[in-house]
């Protein structure tokens, strides 16, 4: 088999509860019977594709974010870090002196590249942790990394590139990334520097807002976007096809709202083992197909 370089595939969708987490964690059950398969999940403030594995998230290691020390007897009171501040996290006191607010810093680091003395340091703080996962299914093995958030934490961006960073260090032929919901920093974070983008969307209104949206990101990215029709049935899709339509977004899937997809989340086993001959099955393997004809 000829394989081309390392592709990313990301799943994403603009709104939440889609089912971009059960598209994402069955492509790369399937995929995973034919390449080394690695599963990044992105939703650090609530990830759940190792619940639909039906694993647990053992060890881990802690994820940091920069965070600055300014080191008064270097700081001339020039303004420059307060100035280039853009979350407001450093703000002059009236001596001049530069005041740091750490639960408002983004670890952005302009402030220690501006500063013209080298008064600001590179201190750390703790963000979140990073689970990797060795995941096996009847004679199938996957890696499934994990970003989870701490709580009460503000900063999602930098925990998401950590994690993608380092599901992209584990040697593989194809990276599934699920991204979280909605077209904020944190999803286009997610999306950079990837091949192809699923879109999981649903028949309801909000579904198709937030198609749009996720749309619109993806084509501003320059990303070429595929769409799931998830839950069929339960609604009107038409004006869903006119957008796909609008943003040259090819449909590749229609899946019913079913009995079996149910049963796959309440038993934690990916549908396509649970039942293979279900009809979102034979839809996902369809999906698998293309990706090995256009991106493997």
């Amino acid at each position: 088999m000829v394989m081309k370089s390392k592709r990313i595939v990301a799943v994403s969708g603009g709104k939440g509860g889609t089912g971009k987490s059960f598209i994402a964690v069955n492509l790369a059950v399937l995929l995973a019977k034919s390449y080394r398969v690695v599963l990044i999940d992105l939703d650090v403030e609530a990830p759940n594709d190792y619940i639909l594995l039906n694993t647990e998230l053992d060890g881990g290691v802690d994820a940091y974010t920069m965070i600055p020390y300014i080191d008064y007897s270097k700081c001339i009171k020039c303004g420059e870090c307060s100035r280039v501040c853009g979350s407001g996290a450093i703000i002059a006191s009236r001596e001049g002196l530069p005041y740091l607010l750490p639960r408002l810093c983004s670890g952005c680091r302009a402030c220690y590249f501006i500063c013209p003395t080298k008064a600001i340091k590179e201190a750390r703080r703790v963000i979140g942790r990073i689970y990797t996962s060795s995941i096996r299914l009847n004679s199938t093995n996957l890696t499934l990394v994990t970003g989870v958030l701490n709580e009460g934490e503000e900063h999602v961006p930098p925990l998401v590139i950590a994690t993608k960073e380092r599901g992209l260090s584990i040697d593989a032929d194809l990276y599934v990334v699920d991204t979280s919901a909605g077209t904020s920093n944190t999803v286009a974070s997610a999306l950079l520097n990837t091949d192809i983008v699923i879109a999981v969307t649903e028949p309801t209104p909000l579904g198709y807002h937030d198609l749009g949206m996720i749309l619109e990101l993806t084509k501003k990215l320059d990303i070429e976007t595929w769409i799931v029709m998830n839950k069929v049935g339960l609604g009107d899709y038409s004006r869903h096809v006119e957008l796909a339509s609008k943003y040259n977004a090819r449909i590749v899937a229609w899946i019913d709202y079913s009995h079996e997809v149910l049963d796959s989340y309440i038993k934690g086993i990916p549908i396509v083992v649970l039942n293979p001959d279900a009809q979102a099955s034979n839809e996902i393997r369809n999906i698998t197909e293309l990706i090995e004809r256009e991106v493997l």
